[in-house]
């Protein structure tokens, strides 16, 4: 167990528009979320691993996987429009609240089984280490944004960025898009938003990422997982 007091707070509410019951539907054999519940148990990490959610079968499974709810989520933030921070801040308050205070805490999504130990450590690591407010995980756009084209209201096709027209790509910039899978960051800093003047973050691989909002996604996800972890 770690030295410090340490939370993992995995936000699932039951709504999902795009992939119905996703938090909870069968990932290779087992409810999607329990991937993250079970890596958060094995990092040895945590102190508390509570699930924010506002649905009760999503909860009953929570815990069947060794996650905690000691509470359940407000329906002001089970909504379409609360942030990932609006729910952290819910979750912190409700400690607080009970006198429970926290060193560092870590939003781990609920559909991220592709996320690891070694990667939670490396995380967290960065953020004690540099004294940070906020560490993620970050992953390269696959081929570079500096070549992006648009359409307009008449269909026809356009570049973002005129000047970078006849650039070859790898002479371009590498940027990177946050891999959505989970969030270090220290509570006594971060209130409003996970950005701030002192954030950073890791570099995954993009074998080590896949958003989940359609079927194909999700069956990207899981070759994904099979060719990780030897399936």
């Amino acid at each position: 167990m770690s030295l410090f007091n340490n939370i993992a707070i995995i936000p699932a509410r039951g709504g999902s528009k795009r992939i119905p019951r996703k938090n909870i539907k069968e990932f290779l054999g087992k409810p999607i979320i329990a991937y993250s519940i079970q890596t958060a148990i094995q990092s040895n990490l945590f102190n508390e691993i509570m699930v924010s959610t506002d649905d009760e079968e999503i909860a009953t499974i929570a815990k069947q996987y060794g996650a905690k709810v000691p509470s359940m989520r407000s329906s002001k933030n089970a909504d379409d429009y609360a942030t990932t921070i609006d729910v952290l801040n819910e979750v912190l308050n409700f400690y607080k609240n009970d006198n429970k205070h926290f060193d560092y805490a870590c939003c781990i999504y609920p559909t991220a089984p592709l996320v690891n130990v070694a990667q939670l450590n490396n995380g967290f690591e960065k953020l004690h280490t540099n004294k940070a407010d906020a560490v993620f995980p970050i992953v390269a756009f696959s081929y570079p944004i500096w070549r992006s084209v648009e359409v307009d209201e008449n269909g026809y096709t356009k570049m973002l960025w005129n000047e970078y027209l006849k650039s070859r790509s790898q002479d371009l910039k590498k940027v990177y898009h946050d891999a959505g899978q989970w969030y270090w960051f220290n509570p006594n800093k971060i209130t409003n938003s996970l950005f701030t003047d002192n954030t950073t973050s890791i570099i995954l691989k993009e074998d080590e990422v896949q958003d989940i909002d359609t079927p194909t996604d999700w069956l990207l996800a899981e070759m994904k997982y099979k060719i990780l972890y030897h399936q």
